[in-house]
């Protein structure tokens, strides 16, 4: 019996038993593109809120900086063929006797009602974190000064501390101090705008604070009471620390509200008497409209300076942010 050999076969087991090999797939993009409706519902979303800061945030700081670089007047203004004339208002902003007395207030307005507005309204949010009897009841009236119109505020605190009929010269004299002309001496008109401003400024401060404080886990102060630290130490090492990415966020919008106060100011005292309790927001206004010749450029020179100073605040911001973040 003759045996016949084969050849090994080096073919694939596919070819072998007659079926074809699958082709391998195709190899996936790095990026998957989306479909196109999903693309134009996006800036269909994303449209309303551009055009809302292209009209009321875009356009008018372009048309306040143009106004800082030409020289309008009540004729060129409604016709709109002032001249060029580059950082002339700036510098007849900075060459103003009015602009060292305006910077100095401005920063002490800022400084003071930020301090106190933030103290009290901390102090107030931890009081309030205590939970208990009547604790709602209070807080919601201490929102009354927030909920109101800011011209029923200033004009109250005017009744207030009017020299002849105001309940707190009143109080003063029932308790033997003489009377304070708290509205018309240049001495006391800039801490009797920054009394008002702390006083209607607390609110938001408390409202923000005390919900940071909500996001601060019980048990932290729990066993820092079992490891024996008082009720200061846990403030200090628990509260407050934990309580700094809110607190800068308080203090950036503070700073940012506190620096363009103006209708506070003048109903109060409308920046006087001889300017003593003028700042950049009420310069701006008596520049371009307290004076029977505006003075436009001026103006919104001074403007453009509150809006540069908002500015650094805010990026000086977000770069701590962003190292915090980062660390």
């Amino acid at each position: 019996m003759k045996l016949t050999t084969h050849p090994p076969d080096h073919r694939s087991a596919h070819v072998r038993n007659g079926t074809a090999p699958a082709s391998p797939p195709p190899a996936r993009s790095g990026k998957r593109r989306r479909p196109l409706s999903t693309q134009w519902a996006a800036w269909g979303f994303l449209a309303p809120v551009t055009v809302y800061l292209a009209l009321f945030y875009a356009y008018p700081l372009y048309r306040n900086l143009d106004l800082s670089l030409r020289n309008y007047t009540v004729r060129s203004f409604v016709q709109g063929d002032a001249p060029f004339t580059g950082l002339k208002n700036y510098r007849t902003v900075f060459d103003d006797p009015t602009f060292a007395p305006a910077l100095l207030h401005t920063a002490i307005f800022t400084a003071v009602c930020l301090l106190f507005q933030y103290a009290i309204g901390l102090a107030l949010a931890v009081f309030f974190n205590q939970h208990f009897r009547l604790s709602a009841t209070l807080r919601a009236l201490f929102l009354v000064p927030w909920l109101l119109p800011l011209i029923v505020s200033a004009s109250t605190w005017s009744w207030m501390l009017n020299s002849e009929s105001g309940v707190v010269n009143a109080t003063l004299h029932a308790v033997g101090i003489a009377p304070v002309n708290w509205l018309t001496s240049p001495s006391w008109s800039l801490a009797s705008v920054i009394i008002a401003n702390i006083w209607i400024g607390v609110p938001f401060n408390l409202v923000v604070l005390y919900s940071g404080l909500q996001s601060i886990p019980v048990g932290l102060y729990e066993a820092a009471a079992l490891d024996g630290a008082n009720a200061w130490q846990r403030f200090w090492r628990i509260t407050f620390p934990l309580l700094r990415p809110v607190s800068a966020i308080t203090l950036l919008l503070g700073l940012v509200y506190t620096l363009k106060v103006f209708d506070i100011i003048w109903i109060m005292t409308k920046g006087g008497p001889a300017d003593s309790s003028t700042t950049f927001a009420t310069w701006s206004y008596q520049l371009g409209f307290g004076n029977l010749l505006p003075a436009f450029g001026p103006g919104a020179a001074v403007g453009n300076l509150l809006v540069v100073a908002a500015l650094v605040f805010g990026l000086v911001y977000v770069r701590v942010q962003r190292k915090q973040a980062l660390s």
